[in-house]
């Protein structure tokens, strides 16, 4: 089964209209969705409107939510925005095998790589992979 790590971006544009696209990997069979508070609450912060985050709260209900270790710092050679830096420590501590992000400007050096053991990813590029 994979274990999919989802950025507060991805936790944003999922609720942000109804039937929004990547509401479409809350479907997928053999994967469990992870994130972490700290990006469900940056995503929640963003959202204008209550149904958009009645929304979020359905969405996240069905998230596995984990936490980055405390102490831990990233592998060496990745380079990230101390803002973003708990994103990618939250996946790893979560055992996570992807990462989807839509931060091209932060993460866009890293996809395609595995740091980790986690693969990262545009939710494009996962999906396309997917029936």
């Amino acid at each position: 089964m994979e274990r999919v790590f989802l950025d507060a971006n991805i936790l944003f544009s999922a609720p942000y209209r109804d039937g929004a696209g990547l509401q479409r990997l809350w479907t997928l069979a053999n994967v469990r969705l992870l994130s972490s508070a700290y990006a469900v609450e940056e995503a929640r912060r963003n959202l204008d409107t209550d149904e958009q985050r009645a929304r979020l709260d359905s969405l996240t209900a069905a998230l596995e939510l984990v936490a980055p270790l405390p102490a831990a710092s990233l592998p060496p050679g990745v380079v990230l925005p101390e803002k973003d830096s708990p994103i990618l420590l939250a996946a790893l501590a979560g055992s996570a095998t992807h990462l989807l992000t839509g931060d091209v400007r932060h993460f866009g050096p890293l996809f395609g790589q595995s740091i980790g053991g986690v693969l990262v990813q545009l939710p494009a590029a996962y999906l396309a992979g997917k029936p």
